[in-house]
Parts: structure tokens; sequence; C-alpha cells
């Protein structure tokens, strides 16, 4: 259910629920591809810690939203993608490039890793 609120253009959504856990706004294709071209641009010894990184950013984000119905300041609306636009992106390659897809692989174990956490807290 989507409600407006100032500004305008963010809605508010409820907080969708485990039993009695909060999870971060669902991951779509374009934000693990934007996370992993932000991570092509990274050092390889820096790209999990950045990914969780992100990852954190955006839950944090999420859940600024949920609370107060605007914009988190610094991480915007809690998806992965704007997390990510916040750095420098790389071009996007097709996944031919194997460096490319290592950074997806590597946003998608850190989703789960994320997600399996959480459950478990």
């Amino acid at each position: 259910m989507w409600h407006r609120y100032q500004p305008a253009s963010v809605p508010v959504r409820p907080r969708v629920c485990w039993p009695g856990k909060a999870v971060m706004r669902p991951v779509l294709h374009g934000d693990v591809s934007t996370a992993a071209r932000v991570l092509l641009n990274a050092p390889p010894a820096d790209r999990e810690r950045l990914c969780v990184k992100m990852i954190n950013e955006a839950d944090l984000a999420d859940s600024y939203v949920g609370q107060t119905g605007r914009l988190h300041p610094l991480f915007g609306n809690g998806s992965l993608m704007t997390a990510a636009r916040a750095r420098p992106l790389a071009d996007e390659p097709g996944f031919d490039d194997v460096q490319y897809c290592k950074c997806f692989e590597m946003v998608l174990r850190c989703l789960v890793q994320f997600h399996i956490t959480r459950m478990r807290s």
C-alpha cells in the first residue's frame, strides 16, 4: 500500500516482515548489476567489504524511510541501487567479462548472507 507524504515522489510502504524480522526492500536485477559495477571499479581485495557496506547502507536507509517517511540524507530511498550509485560506476560489461561475473556473484552471495544473518538474529 502506497501513501503520499513529503516529498511526494517517495512512497511510504509498510515494512515487510518474516515472523518478528523486518527485511530490506526487494532487490532487483538492476540493484545487483549496479552494485557489481561499483565493485568492478574497486580493487579486488576491497570488494567484499565494499559490497557489505553498500547492503548495510541500503538497509539503514530503508529503515529510515520506513520510520520517517523521508529519504535518508546520505543513503537515499533504501534501494541497493541508490546506495551503489553514490559511488563511481564502471561501464556495464557483458557476462563474457569474468571480473564482472565475479562481482555480480559477490553481490548475490553477500545478499544471501545478509538475509541469512537477518533471519537468525
